[in-house]
């Protein structure tokens, strides 16, 4: 993907509607903002002329917009460190060709002069669009209505989960993404089926395999986890990593099978001690302390439960590897929806 961009002056006008944005010779209409989050503003964007003359994207045909619309991300850069993480989530999302991974269309940085003659960059990242909104988005909508997925949904939108992560575990050496979490699954709603569910957000995808060998090394990567990987879903090692540990893909196993528990329940495993110190979360994660909540009627089958237990061992090595939990997902499949 290239990096020239013009047209650049109708995107400040362009929050209501109506202007014109260029990238990599793709027009696009500006519809309006969908939504927004620290440095970054999100834009409901309709591509005005057919990509035809351009090379095209070798992306899932799952992605291709039928009517033309995107959503195009535009992020504010500060700082050459914001510069460098914005590239190497460019670099790393080109890595990634799945229908159940979100993927980056297109992309432009650019170099922007202030009136005072300052110099900044701005990055415009071009994506399929999900109206539909989040796990998370839909799992707080449940919990206000008591309401709660099927067990044949609950094992369909986890499987597609896997399958996503299986792509990423399967390069050499393997990716992980460092933050699964419901608030990181996009949900497209399908009359009569399952739902689509698609991860999404590779800023702190990086080679999942490390090998700790001091004080310092340790403490740097927790450090960097407590960063990059949400607290509720970050595993038992990247919360107390030893002083020599050979950390894995397994860190993204344990988010899994919290995100799993989030599918079955509206909420984190661990959503009692988020509302107390740190101190206890780290705790109650690092024990793997797990309460069940009040499900639906019936309940849910025990094997489903067993399942999360099995992710979340505080032990790194007694977790599965991600093929053999998308074995295990497919014998409950067999079972619960034949």
């Amino acid at each position: 993907m290239g990096c020239s961009f013009s047209g650049l002056n109708t995107i400040y006008g362009a929050a209501t509607g109506g202007g014109d944005v260029w990238i990599n010779e793709r027009r696009f209409r500006v519809i309006r903002q969908i939504g927004e989050g620290g440095l970054a503003f999100v834009y409901l964007v309709k591509e005005q002329q057919p990509a035809s003359d351009a090379a095209p994207a070798k992306r899932h045909d799952a992605h291709v917009s039928e009517d033309g619309t995107y959503a195009m991300k535009k992020v504010l850069i500060q700082s050459k460190e914001q510069l460098d993480l914005v590239k190497e989530e460019i670099r790393v999302s080109s890595f990634f060709n799945h229908p159940n991974l979100f993927p980056l269309l297109d992309h432009a940085i650019i170099t922007v002069k202030s009136p005072q003659g300052d110099l900044s960059h701005e990055a415009y990242l071009l994506f399929p669009v999900h109206l539909d909104g989040t796990l998370l988005d839909n799992a707080n909508i449940m919990l206000s209505r008591k309401e709660f997925y099927s067990t044949a949904d609950v094992l369909q939108i986890f499987r597609q989960l896997c399958e996503g992560l299986k792509h990423m575990h399967s390069f050499d050496p393997p990716y992980a993404h460092n933050d699964v979490k419901p608030g990181n699954v996009l949900i497209t709603r399908r009359k009569g089926q399952a739902p689509v569910a698609t991860l999404m957000d590779f800023g702190s995808a990086r080679p999942a395999r490390k090998q700790i060998r001091s004080h310092s090394e340790a403490l740097q990567l927790q450090e960097w986890a407590a960063e990059h990987c949400s607290a509720a879903y970050r595993a038992p090692e990247l919360w107390d990593c030893p002083s020599h540990a050979d950390i894995d893909e397994r860190t993204d196993i344990w988010s899994l099978g919290c995100t799993l528990y989030a599918i079955m329940f509206n909420v984190s495993p661990f959503e009692d001690a988020l509302g107390e110190s740190e101190g206890s979360l780290q705790l109650a994660i690092v024990n793997g302390q797990l309460k069940w909540p009040a499900g639906p009627n019936p309940p849910y089958p025990d094997e489903l439960r067993q399942f999360v237990i099995w992710m979340l061992q505080p032990q790194p090595a007694m977790r599965p590897h991600i093929g053999d939990v998308v074995l295990h997902v497919d014998k409950l499949i067999t079972k619960y929806l034949s």
